[in-house]
């Protein structure tokens, strides 16, 4: 490797994988070649690259790695409008804190604002959504040490935030690279890394497809040191708010039984992390937890608990811990918002969601504040929330049951949420969650203390809660950690992402099973206000032309097309059967379900744990 774009592909690629970055999503472009010939040189050693048709997927591919394991992860783009195809993944890592790389290629300074093809203002392009933004444009003519030491200079801004320097919460960062034709290597040229470097797997028979991704590039590739003896995939390690520090679980339990009695719920918000279900348990308080929190499997966990909050006990909560972030319901945001109670959230660092100031809970920086705010529980008010969230869930059951004898030939979301929940507890599947229904179903149905719940990992974008990249988001979960995943999600969120579906010839395949409600169109709306509307025959066309939205698409047949196996189910026996089959390559379960009766079931679940919570509480 001798020209210019290459050595400064090489020694970006030296500084992303040296701060932790190991997977590696490209894109199809000429200006970004320098990249791909250089991560070819070495894929499946230091690093490993996935080749994906567009850049809107290719970046929630990287987003769904970097959610997945808690490192960075990189998209590398050509230039121009593939450049703004990334902005939806930006906005999530934005919010969600992901560590994403956004690496793009770029005309050098020569060519900008001179009208050449494929080249705009990209420096900036993210604008405050980036931790950091660099523009790399490496002088004519440097060589040897000089470039070196100036790409490291360019770089250093960018690799700082991924570390966290200063305190800055995790997030997304910009690295845009200048470079000059030659873009590939000269013919004589030789790959550092011979090919096949570090890949074993060869194939995944029952898919029909073999899975020659993760063999190897076909040995054309070029430059770019060699390290490590082959790949090894990334824990399985989501992102989330808190960890307890050294010590610090040692100090729960010690300052446990010292503490005042105070009726404190502990509200595990998206990301929470274990440290939520530790402190619960560790201080006997109720745990509200939702399905992304990490937290929901914890010992103290509610089932459905936003449906309690009104209830005797509800109400005679005096303080709310929150550690994460809430982002489901309602009936949560009306907890928080109440000013007959105290409430706080632990937050040993800044935060990217929120500005200071702007949210009425007390931040507490340290253990010691946090055991002062909560204090303990006593056993009676645990044991209220358990007993009373106990009936709610068998309440719930009971209605989703009852729907199913009477009503054949569908099934309810909440029903198909509770089965996926206790698929993945039973063969430890990672459990993707989409936004919209489907995450709120889980909420309401999955049950915390059913088989195997403390070991269900819910991975669910919701930074910004969007329903596009769910599809890509959960291959990257797979690809990044080799972990089977299961995806619960629905028609309109499968359809806007369905080209995520498509894979390459010669690239890995995700091990995933994708459970597709198919309820016709936009579910969500139909529990809100504007299903309320809908009933109206003056509005009902209205709301069901831009609420309801039902596509006109056969989704079994979307599948086939891209060579992805299908099966389609009615009934419980069928979900079930579908959900037993081991997760192997990419596969899709399409759910038949209905948006009608969708409010009236809700409305009955609400009426029976109403039933149950006029009680006093412990």
């Amino acid at each position: 490797m001798t020209n210019e774009s290459l050595l400064t592909a090489s020694l970006v690629l030296d500084h992303l994988v040296a701060g932790g970055a190991r997977e590696f999503f490209f894109a199809p472009g000429s200006r970004s070649a320098p990249f791909a010939y250089t991560a070819a040189g070495r894929d499946g050693t230091d690093l490993r690259a996935h080749v994906r048709l567009d850049e809107r997927s290719a970046a929630f591919h990287a987003l769904g790695a970097a959610r997945a394991t808690g490192t960075p992860s990189a998209v590398i783009t050509t230039s121009g409008t593939a450049v703004g195809n990334l902005l939806p993944a930006v906005l999530e890592a934005d919010h969600a804190e992901v560590p994403l790389v956004l690496l793009t290629a770029d005309r050098p300074p020569e060519l900008r604002g001179t009208g050449a093809n494929q080249t705009t203002r990209q420096p900036g392009v993210f604008g405050d959504h980036v931790r950091a933004a660099v523009d790399v444009v490496v002088p004519r003519g440097l060589t040897g040490a000089a470039l070196g030491a100036d790409v490291a200079e360019a770089l250093a801004p960018a690799l700082s935030a991924l570390r966290g320097d200063d305190g800055v919460p995790p997030g997304p960062v910009h690295i845009n690279v200048a470079l000059r034709e030659p873009l590939q290597p000269a013919l004589d040229d030789l790959p550092v890394s011979s090919a096949g470097a570090g890949r074993t797997d060869t194939g995944r028979a029952d898919t029909g497809r073999a899975d020659t991704g993760r063999t190897g590039t076909d040995g054309n590739g070029a430059a770019g040191s060699a390290a490590g003896p082959g790949w090894v995939p990334s824990p399985l390690d989501p992102v989330h708010a808190v960890d307890l520090g050294p010590g610090e679980a040692a100090e729960l339990a010690a300052a446990a039984g010292c503490l005042p009695q105070h009726r404190t719920v502990i509200l595990a918000g998206d990301g929470a992390g274990p440290a939520a279900a530790e402190m619960a348990t560790a201080l006997g308080l109720p745990l509200l937890a939702e399905p992304s929190s990490g937290a929901r499997g914890g010992e103290t966990a509610v089932g459905p608990y936003r449906l309690l909050l009104d209830s005797a006990t509800g109400r005679s909560i005096e303080r709310v811990l929150l550690i994460g972030r809430p982002t489901l319901s309602r009936p949560v945001g009306r907890l928080l918002a109440r000013t007959d109670l105290r409430t706080a959230a632990w937050q040993p660092a800044p935060v990217a969601w929120y500005e200071d100031g702007r949210r009425q809970e007390t931040v507490l920086r340290s253990l010691g504040e946090v055991l002062d705010f909560t204090g303990r529980g006593a056993p009676e008010w645990l044991a209220a929330w358990r007993g009373l969230g106990a009936q709610a869930q068998r309440g719930v059951d009971d209605e989703l049951d009852h729907l199913i004898r009477t009503a054949p030939g569908f099934l309810p979301g909440p029903a198909v949420a509770r089965e996926v929940w206790r698929a993945c507890g039973r063969d430890g599947a990672a459990l993707v969650a989409g936004s919209s229904n489907p995450i709120r179903d889980l909420d309401l149905s999955a049950e915390p203390g059913s088989e195997g719940a403390g070991n269900v990992r819910v991975i669910a974008n919701r930074g910004l809660a969007g329903i596009d990249g769910t599809v890509a988001t959960a291959a990257g979960v797979s690809l990044a950690t080799e972990a089977c995943v299961r995806v619960l999600l629905g028609d309109l969120t499968f359809l806007h992402d369905a080209g995520s579906l498509l894979h390459l010839k010669g690239e890995g395949i995700p091990d995933a099973q994708l459970v597709v409600l198919d309820d016709r169109g936009g579910g969500i709306f139909a529990t809100l206000e504007h299903g309320e509307l809908a009933e109206e025959p003056r509005w009902a066309g209205t709301v069901e032309r831009f609420f309801g939205t039902e596509p006109e698409a056969d989704i079994a047949g979307l599948c086939r097309a891209y060579g992805v196996p299908v099966v389609e189910v009615a009934d419980l026996p069928g979900l079930r059967e579908a959900l037993s089959r081991p997760i192997r390559g990419t596969s899709v379960v399409v759910v038949a379900a209905r948006r009608e009766g969708l409010r009236d079931l809700h409305a009955r679940i609400t009426r029976r744990v109403d039933a149950l919570g006029t009680g006093s509480a412990g």
